[in-house]
C-alpha cells in the first residue's frame, strides 16, 4: 500500500508543478553553433539545361600552336633529340604530351615548359631514343 500511496504523492506533485516544472539547459562548450546534418538529395532535373553539350575548347590544334625554328631549337633537335614548340598559355604538360602524341605519333619522355618574356609559352619535348627528332622535324616541315 505504501507504494500506491507513494505513486499518488508523485502524481500530485507532478500535477501541481506541471510538465515544465524543472527545465535544464544544455551547456555549450564551443563557440560555434553546428547545424544538424540533414538529408541532402542529389539534383534530378526534369529537363537538361543545355540542349547540346559543347566540344572541349582545348583540342590538339589549339594546344600546339607552332614549332620553333631558332638556332637554339635546331641545336636541341640535333644534340638532345628534343623538339621545341610554342603552345597555348593555358595548356599543361599532360595536355602537351597527349597533343604531340596525337599530332605526330611520337612518344615523349619529358616535357619542359616555360613562359617567355613576351608572354608566350614554350615547350621542349624530349622524344624517346627509338624516334629521331630530325625525322619528325622533316615530317613537320621545320627543316
Amino acid at each position: 500500500m505504501t507504494s500506491a500511496a507513494g505513486k499518488a504523492q508523485q502524481a500530485r506533485k507532478a500535477a501541481l508543478k506541471g510538465t515544465s516544472g524543472t527545465k535544464s539547459r544544455k551547456i555549450r562548450t564551443s563557440t560555434k553553433f553546428k547545424r544538424p546534418v540533414t538529408l541532402r538529395q542529389a539534383r534530378s532535373p526534369l529537363y537538361p539545361r543545355k540542349s547540346v553539350s559543347k566540344l572541349p575548347r582545348m583540342d590538339k590544334y589549339r594546344i600546339v600552336r607552332q614549332p620553333l625554328t631558332t638556332e637554339t631549337a635546331m641545336k636541341a633537335i640535333e644534340e638532345q633529340n628534343t623538339l621545341t614548340f610554342l603552345v597555348d598559355l593555358k595548356s599543361n604538360k599532360h595536355h602537351i604530351r597527349s597533343a604531340i602524341k596525337e599530332l605526330y605519333d611520337v612518344e615523349a619522355i619529358r616535357v619542359n615548359t616555360m613562359v617567355r618574356p613576351d608572354g608566350r609559352k614554350k615547350a621542349l619535348v624530349r622524344l624517346t631514343a627509338d624516334v629521331d627528332a630530325l625525322d619528325v622535324a622533316n615530317k613537320i616541315g621545320i627543316i
